[in-house]
């Protein structure tokens, strides 16, 4: 049911469109990575997904297939009216929003839900870790993002993409690189690897705030990978009170990209 490249290629002609730069549009045109990312969505009868950037619909009909109720967002108003032609119907309520501005009380009606998006490079990491600080009522997501970007997502301490980016993301959810996907199977072809994240929010916050509040925590690991390669003895030296390191067992000859979330939660507690 999902499109193939010359359905696609079609499909744009028709409505004289072309994928826009300024958006990062790069359509899937191959209808086996489209049904693989619906499966590792693991999404089915009684699930909402909500899809952010659906595009043409490429990705929007095989989630269909899976049996789950699907609503659809796309910030291009010229796409608006050719997907909504593919999708609706099929069942798809399609929105016409911004996925960084939209009301998702309203999209999601108070119902939990699953987030399935092929992201482009500029928006990736606001708008995962803005989802994760604000929209408790998504639950996981399933996001196709530029290659380095996935790694970011799912780094752990002593990695090279390891940032504070990363920690934000523990904070809130574990993420995990679930797929690769070649630059092929895209209209246009990018000239970057994909990578498919799973993305599960934690039942609770990683670390209590009862022990050290988000603010004071995320404090302390913006102002150490301000300058990642230095030992935390400079990074934090305009942060550190005396006998820091001592009070938090930890080596201020360490460097940032070294500590796991639980021992930047120790700093800033024993401040």
């Amino acid at each position: 049911m999902t499109h193939t490249r010359t359905e696609l290629v079609a499909l744009l002609e028709a409505h004289g469109l072309k994928p826009s730069r300024a958006l990062g549009q790069n359509f899937v045109v191959d209808p086996n990575t489209v049904r693989r990312i619906a499966r590792l969505a693991h999404v089915g009868e009684g699930d909402l997904v909500l899809e952010i950037g659906a595009g043409l619909g490429s990705l929007t009909l095989a989630l269909v297939e899976t049996g789950a109720e699907v609503q659809a967002m796309e910030v291009d108003r010229y796409l608006v009216g050719p997907l909504r032609t593919v999708v609706e119907p099929h069942g798809v309520t399609v929105h016409h929003a911004d996925a960084l501005h939209a009301n998702y009380h309203e999209l999601l009606g108070g119902r939990e839900a699953v987030v399935v998006a092929n992201l482009p490079y500029n928006v990736a990491t606001p708008l995962v870790l803005q989802l994760l600080e604000t929209q408790p009522l998504i639950r996981r997501m399933l996001v196709m993002v530029q290659k380095e970007v996935g790694e970011r997502f799912a780094a752990q301490a002593g990695d090279e993409a390891y940032g504070a980016a990363s920690l934000r993301l523990q904070y809130f959810a574990e993420a995990q690189v679930v797929g690769k996907v070649a630059p092929t199977v895209f209209l246009p072809k990018p000239n970057v690897d994909s990578a498919l994240v799973s993305i599960v929010r934690h039942e609770r916050v990683r670390i209590d705030p009862a022990i050290v509040s988000e603010a004071a925590l995320f404090e302390v690991i913006r102002t150490s990978f301000g300058q990642r390669r230095k030992m935390l003895r400079r990074s934090l030296a305009g942060w550190v009170s005396e006998g820091v390191f001592e009070r938090a067992d930890i080596a201020a000859t360490r460097r940032p990209e070294e500590l796991t979330l639980e021992e930047f939660a120790r700093l800033a507690a024993a401040r």
